[in-house]
């Protein structure tokens, strides 16, 4: 089996690592639990550009209990859990090629190996996967039956390909299903980024001035734990909806630039380029952090702060020093790469339960049903949706009612008025 990882000598701690997470996702290990009896996916390669972490190892499982020959690769060069890769390969028998800190050649080099499986389905996040079979590996395209997308980032580049007309497989968005985005966005997202600026920077929350560029889920998410630690949270937002809705919520509206003067911790979670730009470096104030928990680390422009700069430095783990020419320190995190993933563990078990549940089931769909879907970005079906949701609130131990053979008509009915 070819692999590489930091080091097999980590397994151990990874193995640990991956049952205390498996503890926390009881939907995933329930169908887990019908996979290795029906074997949905026996036969079908399936290549994987996911974090490598203990929530997406449980996954990895459940794909392999089904049937299909798996293989791994990390969607970022610093979200890989190094001991989860080695116990991967260890004590799972599944491929991975991930290193935290790999440089792009690297991070590349590991998704054309993960297409050296010839894989039937993807499973993507951030959409690299599929970026790279469309434009270096066009020859096995045709070997791609569907895929699945886990991320907002991953989805806009997939609709973008899809309009343009050049995307040659469909691919289900596991984002855009309610129990995703509505959870995984908001409550993981909302806490794990919040972990990752404490764990790298131990900075005290209460009364900063807690900046949020992005008001949809990531953005609430983070929003609302910001102010739960005692920030003062401003939101910025291009839609006129988002930000009333952000002022509704008892948070302050304003323009990035007017921002940028009073921000102390600044997180960004938009999906575009230079949200955070050579005018904002210039009126930040002494001392501001900036971090990103967007998917790739283009929201913030590294290129022009390292040019103001008159000097980096690194002071502290996934902190890194700029000083300008007026002797004012900005403060970057993660190399501007995803905070909660980079300098953190990413989301607890108990959210990816339903996300990485939505995959597994997703990716049986578009084994059953690629022939009938056309070259497009799909929605996960409703039922597989309220399946999961039903699973989740039965581990929970919540009961909800059901409508009444009364009820049903009426809500099937017209003719019943006041």
């Amino acid at each position: 089996m070819k692999y590489d990882v930091k080091d097999l000598g980590l397994a151990e701690a990874g193995k640990k690592r991956i049952e205390w997470a498996d503890k926390d996702m009881p939907v995933l290990r329930q169908i887990r639990d019908r996979f290795e009896k029906e074997r949905p996916l026996a036969g079908v390669k399936l290549a994987a550009c996911l974090h490598v972490t203990s929530e997406t190892a449980n996954l990895m499982r459940t794909l392999k209990a089904g049937g299909a020959e798996t293989v791994l690769c990390a969607s970022n060069p610093l979200s890989t859990q190094d001991d989860v890769a080695a116990s991967l390969v260890r004590d799972y028998d599944i491929p991975v090629f991930a290193i935290k800190g790999e440089d792009d050649k690297t991070y590349y080099e590991h998704i054309h190996a993960a297409l050296d499986l010839h894989p039937v389905i993807t499973m993507d996040d951030g959409a690299d996967l599929v970026s790279v079979l469309h434009t270096d590996r066009v020859g096995q395209v045709g070997e791609i039956i569907g895929g699945t997308e886990e991320t907002t980032t991953g989805v806009i580049r997939l609709k973008s390909m899809a309009e343009q007309g050049v995307l040659r497989y469909p691919i289900i968005a596991v984002n855009d299903a309610q129990t995703k985005h509505f959870f995984d966005n908001r409550y993981g997202t909302g806490q794990s980024t919040i972990d990752g600026v404490l764990r790298a920077t131990n900075v005290l929350l209460a009364g900063k001035t807690f900046v949020v560029t992005g008001y949809g889920w990531c953005g609430r998410g983070v929003a609302m734990r910001a102010s739960g630690m005692g920030a003062n949270v401003v939101i910025l937002e291009i839609d006129p909806l988002r930000a009333i809705e952000a002022a509704m919520d008892g948070y302050r509206v304003m323009p990035s630039i007017e921002a940028a003067k009073i921000a102390d911790v600044w997180v960004t979670v938009t999906g575009n380029i230079h949200v955070i730009d050579k005018a904002h470096f210039e009126v930040m104030k002494d001392g501001a952090i900036i971090a990103n928990s967007g998917h790739f680390n283009v929201e913030i422009n590294i290129p022009a702060l390292e040019e103001m700069s008159v000097s980096r430095r690194e002071v502290r783990d996934f902190v890194e020093e700029f000083a300008m020419p007026d002797g004012r320190l900005i403060y970057l995190l993660a190399d501007g790469r995803l905070v909660n993933l980079s300098s953190a563990e990413g989301h607890p078990a108990s959210v990816m339960d339903m996300s990485f549940a939505n995959q597994a089931l997703a990716a049986e769909f578009m084994l059953k049903e690629a022939k009938n879907l056309e070259k497009n970005v799909f929605a996960v079906p409703v039922d597989i949706d309220k399946e999961i949701a039903r699973l989740k609130l039965a581990t929970m131990g919540i009961e909800i009612d059901t409508l009444t053979e009364e009820q049903d008509t009426y809500l099937h009915s017209w003719e019943m008025g006041t």
